[in-house]
């Protein structure tokens, strides 16, 4: 059972969070941190990223420094620590194309579990780099400075409207972050934590960022087991920091993530139309208009099918595997929703089968990851390659994935917006 508890938060005391908050850890330069400084010297950042990059683990003293600012943070009152457990409702109302949408959600602490164990289920890999930084950092603050973000079942949205009821017309506090506007509530009544409780306790939770962030909280409690010996089961070691919200709620999207495949000179649009026609249909289609444009292409023509533009002749098309299983003879033992999967399909067949032994004379081809279709098609452009222009997973992709114990290829999935770091901050030790 999925196990969430209130918890008395660190936060900042203004109503304006605007210049405190910052975008996550990993996507962030130094760069980016010295611009989130300029606004405020106590810019969350300060804390969360103390060595760039943070893929890999930086000096000790970087993370103690952290652990120090804080402190002075919390002496000088820049942060404090709210005096009853709370549940934290968070909304962000952002822009996608023409429409206006609100992703709401909420803060909690989520009972740790190891994976395949029980409730939590993750949808992609890790690497051990970046945990190896966020140990550190949690280590030296004991503190989940940052949270992950799980998604639950509810087709009725009964937990968002439960939640909802429980809210004043105005925010504790609001912050524009990258043209979001982030809002937060603190719900305190006992009443309504508990029905929360019991409505989230028969559901399953799949990890949709951070999981980096999990993997480093089971490494700090087994840390703290190693050291201390096994806290006590309500102890806030047991738990992490968790963003919660509806795999319905009409505001939460999954966006596409694009891939380019370059330093393939020479390559043709005929070339690659006749390496794939024995597996692919091949339509030819004119430049998408607008991401919608291509969403809308890509869903008429199936399921599994995926956008192609090749840079040499400037063609676009479509391809969509003759056969409805065509992974099974090359992976029989993974699971039908894995295999049905656009991103696997275009990893284990058009790469793997196809792309690497025909064009890349059997070596492993670079493959770049992007977040827009322009950004894509312009970067195969100027490196001699392939634009591959996904659809976006589903949400019943992602839990039929997870369900089945199976972790989808490396970004196959683009949660926009990201989490704001910032708005609150899960203290690790004993309240």
């Amino acid at each position: 059972m999925a196990d969430i508890r209130p918890f008395r938060a660190i936060r900042y005391p203004q109503t304006d969070i605007s210049n405190v908050i910052a975008p996550p850890y990993d996507i962030l330069s130094e760069a980016n941190k010295r611009d989130l400084l300029s606004k405020d010297p106590h810019n969350i950042v300060a804390i969360d990223l103390p060595h760039t990059p943070p893929k890999k683990a930086g000096p000790d003293s970087a993370y103690q420094g952290a652990a120090d600012e804080l402190t002075r943070w919390l002496d000088e009152q820049a942060l404090v620590r709210d005096e009853q457990p709370a549940i934290y409702v968070y909304h962000q109302t952002y822009a996608l194309g023409d429409k206006e949408l609100t992703r709401k959600k909420f803060f909690a602490r989520l009972r740790l579990e190891e994976f395949g164990t029980g409730s939590v289920f993750p949808h992609e890999q890790t690497f051990p780099g970046a945990k190896e930084d966020r140990l550190k950092l949690t280590t030296a603050t004991r503190c989940n400075l940052s949270p992950i973000f799980g998604l639950y079942p509810d087709p009725g949205n009964e937990v968002s409207d439960a939640i909802e009821a429980a809210l004043s017309p105005e925010p504790d506090q609001q912050g524009i972050l990258d043209r979001i506007w982030n809002k937060l509530w603190a719900i305190t009544d006992k009443s309504t934590i508990d029905y929360i409780r019991g409505m989230l306790a028969d559901k399953k939770i799949f990890i949709a960022d951070g999981h980096h962030r999990y993997g480093t909280a089971l490494n700090y409690r087994k840390q703290y087991i190693d050291n201390h010996g096994k806290p006590a089961d309500d102890h806030p070691v047991n738990f992490v920091l968790a963003v919660l919200g509806g795999m319905e709620d009409p505001g939460a999207t999954i966006q596409p993530y694009f891939r380019s495949i370059v330093n393939l000179p020479g390559i043709t649009a005929n070339d690659v139309q006749t390496a794939l026609s024995d597996a692919f249909t091949w339509t030819q289609m004119d430049k998408p208009k607008t991401p919608d444009d291509l969403a809308q292409q890509l869903a008429a023509a199936g399921p599994q099918a995926l956008a192609i533009y090749i840079a040499a002749g400037d063609q676009y098309a479509i391809v969509v595997p003759k056969k409805n299983d065509l992974l099974v003879a090359h992976e029989p033992d993974r699971k039908p929703a894995w295999r049905a999967l656009a991103y696997s399909i275009l990893h284990r067949y058009i790469v793997r089968e196809v792309i690497a032994p025909t064009f890349a004379a059997g070596g492993e081809p670079t493959i770049q990851y992007h977040k827009t279709m322009q950004e894509t098609i312009e970067n195969a452009t100027a490196n001699s390659g392939i634009a591959c222009l996904m659809p976006a997973t589903t949400m019943a992709q992602l839990r039929d994935i997870c369900t089945a114990g199976e972790l989808m290829p490396q970004k196959s999935t683009y949660f926009y917006p990201k989490l704001a770091t910032g708005m609150v901050i899960n203290p690790l030790y004993d309240d």
